[in-house]
């Protein structure tokens, strides 16, 4: 299968509520392609929705990791951490994802901190 067919079938399988499929073809694609952005924030959300949150988390982190920038991401992190419990980590990525909602922009070496302006 390429990726834009595991892709399709893991956003057709979650539609559909069958998790376990979804979470496999995302899996997969995120085996095909480990650069891919939508393949690592796609396979987070199937986690999460397969109550999966342990594994959503690290599938979370690594698409902030991939692209720090997108406040999708840092909100999906947000929700994986809280429902794995993890609270203060929950409330650290909502953080970061208002200030890329308000236009700013995080540091990459400080994430939590807005850049400066000039």
């Amino acid at each position: 299968m390429t990726l834009d067919e595991l892709m399709e079938d893991g956003s057709a399988a979650v539609a559909l509520g069958e998790l376990d499929q979804a979470v496999a073809c995302f899996q997969k694609a995120t085996e095909l392609a480990p650069d891919h952005f939508e393949a690592w924030h796609s396979f987070g959300m199937a986690l999460m929705k397969a109550k999966r949150h342990p594994e959503a988390v690290e599938a979370g982190k690594k698409a902030v990791a991939l692209n720090p920038q997108d406040q999708f991401a840092r909100v999906s992190l947000s929700m994986y951490f809280q429902r794995n419990g993890q609270i203060p980590e929950a409330e650290a990525e909502a953080a970061k994802a208002k200030i890329l909602g308000w236009g700013g922009k995080l540091l990459p070496d400080e994430p939590g901190k807005p850049m400066a302006r000039s």
